[in-house]
């Protein structure tokens, strides 16, 4: 919260769900936590008891932060329903799970739907049946799924082929080290965000060499603040002080010498300079052969009313 962040999510899963007892670890998994543990016990230390989710959510709301958490397994998204989640996020890794989609569908909650590692086809076939199953509020999350994912591979122009496939609003989940790529992506569209944090990035565990420590966070979030301004309406057009400045930075026509009243306007008889506060010189070929309505002395900027 303290950070500027909308919300704060958590994993829940019971690892007995989830996993057997002998699936190997991911790579980069074995490269951070020991050879000989399976993924069966890397999970089964990080998994948290009902209670503590019903905690976390309590605490959040005290500090006023959206809530929410990602399930892995059936059980997981009957307990976050009871805890009343504004949304479901599905990770990567479930996106063929078409058991758990319907299970999150039939719960008419917005859902938050990750594609790491997906096909088109694949995210299409997901959508579909999501919305079969009664989803109606869904919201894609480009994603590359490493931990951490190198910049040569998080391909942010696929937020823009979702965001066209689908016609929904497309975010980013990211798994890049630091703060660039994030921005880059709220930069080019992405309505969500999602950032692993830790507070120490060497603590033991799986995530967090992918994770921003509560410094960086606090200026990513900074950054993409500033990025959200910055992007503004996409109606082009001056903005109030570009208006102000206009009159100065722009130019109009003027006289480079006395102009008796009756006198016929001629190229020589005329400049461009500043200020922008009479006719544009866009019409400085309608000016020309005008005649003079009353005199006009030397550098006068010329109004429409001083012409005929």
């Amino acid at each position: 919260m303290e950070a500027g962040a909308d919300a704060v999510k958590f994993q829940t899963f019971h690892v007995d769900n989830v996993v057997t007892c002998t699936a190997e670890k991911a790579g980069y998994q074995k490269n951070i936590t020991p050879s000989d543990e399976s993924q069966y016990e890397m999970l089964k230390k990080i998994e948290l008891s009902d209670d503590i989710f019903l905690e976390l959510s309590d605490y959040a709301k005290k500090r006023e932060i959206i809530f929410l958490s990602t399930p892995f397994d059936e059980e997981s998204v009957d307990l976050l329903d009871r805890i009343d989640v504004p949304a479901f996020k599905i990770p990567s890794g479930e996106i063929t799970n078409f058991p758990l989609l319907k299970k999150i569908a039939e719960k008419k909650r917005t859902i938050i739907l990750s594609t790491g590692m997906a096909t088109l086809g694949e995210v299409e076939d997901a959508f579909h049946y999501l919305k079969k199953c009664g989803a109606e509020d869904i919201i894609l999350l480009h994603c590359t799924t490493n931990y951490p994912a190198s910049t040569n591979t998080v391909n942010l122009r696929a937020i823009e082929t979702l965001n066209c496939a689908f016609q929904v609003p497309v975010g980013y989940s990211d798994h890049t080290e630091g703060i660039t790529i994030p921005i880059a992506a709220v930069a080019m569209g992405a309505c969500v965000l999602e950032k692993h944090f830790t507070l120490d990035r060497m603590l033991p565990g799986p995530d967090h060499k992918a994770s921003l420590e509560p410094q960086e966070f606090r200026e990513m979030v900074k950054a993409i603040r500033d990025v959200e301004l910055a992007r503004g309406n996409g109606i082009k057009g001056p903005n109030e002080e570009e208006k102000a400045i206009k009159k100065v930075a722009r130019r109009s026509i003027v006289t480079q010498c006395g102009i008796k009243a009756g006198d016929i306007l001629k190229e020589s008889d005329l400049a461009i300079k500043r200020p922008g506060t009479g006719i544009e010189p866009r019409y400085y070929e309608l000016i020309v052969n005008k005649k003079a309505r009353i005199h006009i002395p030397k550098d006068q900027v010329i109004n429409w009313d001083m012409i005929e």
